[in-house]
């Protein structure tokens, strides 16, 4: 018997927490500070945990794909926030097509890497 799963929630770190913070409000995320040292970080059913810890080979090898309906529609108001000029490290690379579908790529402030994209119907 297959046992229902309700969520999914990676944990990801911070160089500068509060910056890492301020950056995740800014893209849209809801905040729920859960102690000190770590927040919960949500949109309608999605969230991921940040943490106040830094470990530069995990946050280089740290990737999370953010499946989005219109990729068109994402990438315009990612490039509307203006991020990489309000933080610095903030890398967005325009959108790219492969087999699978098409994706952009944003750095975080730490370096965490997102993938934003939309599989192929």
């Amino acid at each position: 018997m297959m046992r229902k799963i309700i969520s999914i929630r990676p944990f990801i770190g911070a160089k500068d927490f509060q910056i890492s913070r301020r950056f995740y409000r800014e893209l849209g995320f809801e905040e729920t500070e859960l102690s000190p040292q770590m927040s919960v970080f949500k949109r309608n059913e999605l969230a991921f945990y940040l943490q106040n810890a830094f470990v530069q080979n995990w946050i280089n090898n740290t990737m999370i794909f953010l499946e989005v309906e219109d990729l068109d529609e994402y990438y315009r108001y990612l490039v509307s926030l203006d991020l990489s000029s309000r933080f610095e490290g903030v890398r967005l690379k325009p959108i790219r097509n492969d087999s699978w579908g098409r994706e952009c790529f944003l750095h975080d402030p730490s370096g965490v890497l997102w993938h934003v994209g939309e599989f192929y119907k």
